[in-house]
């Protein structure tokens, strides 16, 4: 037993939720754990695989067992199992409201703390070996990268209840489908145009666009910065050192967003097409696109530690301070070690 539970615990290290899950539920733990205990166990799992999966919906619900796409019929069967408070209150930092008016903005406040889980979800997916996982973790950062940008001069992440009166008013051209001068896409122009007004519709609608347009969003925010010829009051409004920032920071985003690295995402079986890219691979994508950040942000040429070496310092570039890896997925781990070994 002692030997089963060795194999346990070292399936918490590795964040092997889902296995861990279904073992505990099945008995693996022995006469050692009681049912109440296999339940919050099971509850861990569910909360961690959500953090590691992304599924950022859900991650404020005390009950991570339920619907998890983990083993969880033991903590379905015992009532008063849930989430440890203060690891829910944190990944609630890292979550989009699901309706407008939701009090908790979550990561419409602030991308940091979402960027924070992504950047322990690499490292996570970079032990695990799970490369298509760890480029899409990489794709997301790229695609919302000009807001953590803005969010410097915005004061908060695009919150659509909050964006209009920063991007609406005279002179502006955003979200103008006639403005010939804006260089958006007409994708970028239906995302500018829903963002003034989805704070008004009802939460599905409100789900809709977060799924389908606020990356678009993000982007738009990113050509008005860093590559529109002639600017309209979107960026105009603010001040000289203001504009500096974003533009150096909208320049940044977009040369990632033309890396090697987020290119791989295409060849994912996620993406287009069927090749999975080794963590050989994944380095030397980043290598070659790694002097062209440097240019804008020389921190990336230095070691940080990270398992794509200056990654973390260009996220820390596109908030404007220090920005390193959570410890939310580590500290979910530790959480069921204890219940393995109390």
């Amino acid at each position: 037993m002692e030997t089963v539970h060795t194999v346990l615990v070292a399936l918490a290290e590795r964040y092997a939720f889902a296995d861990l899950a279904a073992l505990v539920g099945d008995g693996a733990g022995g006469t050692g754990l009681s049912v109440h205990d296999v339940a919050r166990i099971q509850q861990l799992c569910a909360f961690g695989q959500r953090l590691l999966d992304l599924d950022a919906e859900d991650f404020g619900v005390a009950d991570a067992a339920a619907g998890a796409n983990v083993e969880h019929r033991i903590a379905d069967s015992v009532s008063g199992d849930r989430v440890p408070e203060e690891l829910r209150q944190r990944a609630l930092e890292c979550r989009m409201p699901q309706s407008a008016r939701e009090q908790d903005r979550g990561a419409l406040a602030s991308l940091v703390p979402a960027y924070s889980l992504l950047l322990e979800v690499i490292q996570v997916r970079w032990l695990r070996r799970e490369t298509s996982a760890l480029v899409a973790a990489v794709h997301i950062i790229s695609e919302y990268a000009p807001l953590l940008v803005w969010e410097r001069v915005l004061g908060h992440a695009g919150d659509p209840l909050r964006l209009p009166e920063q991007v609406n008013g005279e002179h502006s051209l955003w979200g103008d489908f006639e403005g010939r001068e804006c260089p958006h896409t007409k994708a970028e122009k239906s995302a500018a145009q829903r963002v003034l007004r989805v704070a008004h519709e009802p939460p599905s609608g409100w789900r809709a666009y977060l799924d389908r347009q606020h990356s678009n969003t993000s982007h738009a925010l990113g050509v008005c910065a860093g590559a529109c010829p002639r600017p309209c009051s979107v960026l105009t409004r603010w001040t000289a050192d203001d504009r500096e920032l974003l533009g150096v920071g909208s320049r940044l985003a977009a040369t990632l967003n033309d890396s090697s690295l987020v290119k791989l995402r295409h060849a994912a079986p996620v993406g287009h097409g069927f090749g999975v890219p080794s963590r050989s691979e994944i380095i030397q994508a980043w290598e070659r696109g790694r002097a062209s950040l440097a240019r804008h942000a020389p921190a990336v040429a230095e070691e940080d530690g990270f398992p794509l070496p200056g990654f973390a310092a260009l996220v820390s570039a596109f908030a404007g301070r220090p920005v390193k890896p959570a410890t939310l997925l580590a500290d979910t781990a530790e959480a069921i070690t204890r219940e393995l070994l109390k």
